[in-house]
């Protein structure tokens, strides 16, 4: 290798942040990944942005409403208002158009803590 890791860091660390955000879509459009910001800002000291950005994408979830009781509909729409911040309407939506989408892009916490509350109202639940 022509040019060492360390020369690499010592350059991205002289770079204005706008230009290390430059470099980050630069590094995504040709090895076809995604960084979000914080991992980029922190990728340059961590060794690389390529490397970081996987375990960014295993980050963000989607939680799926599959299927509800019918006696515990009010309960898992009570849940879901709180979950989303829908209003009463949205949520009872939401719920009788099941299979659906309650939160995407969610982290892995916020998706089993939203999983165990739809599951807890007697709801069927799936995360992907």
């Amino acid at each position: 290798m022509a040019v060492s890791k360390d020369e690499i860091l010592d350059a991205i660390s002289k770079l204005t942040l706008v230009e290390v955000v430059d470099l980050i879509s630069d590094f995504e459009k040709k090895f076809g990944v995604t960084a979000a910001a914080p991992v980029a800002v922190a990728a340059p000291a961590a060794g690389g942005g390529a490397a970081a950005a996987p375990v960014e994408e295993k980050t963000e979830f989607t939680v799926l409403l599959k299927e509800y009781p019918a006696d515990k509909k009010v309960t898992v729409i009570k849940v879901i208002r709180e979950i989303t911040g829908l209003g009463l309407k949205e949520a009872k939506d939401l719920v009788e158009g099941v299979p659906s989408t309650v939160k995407e892009g969610v982290s892995k916490a916020d998706s089993d803590n939203f999983k165990k509350k739809l599951e807890d109202a007697g709801a069927k639940v799936e995360v992907k």
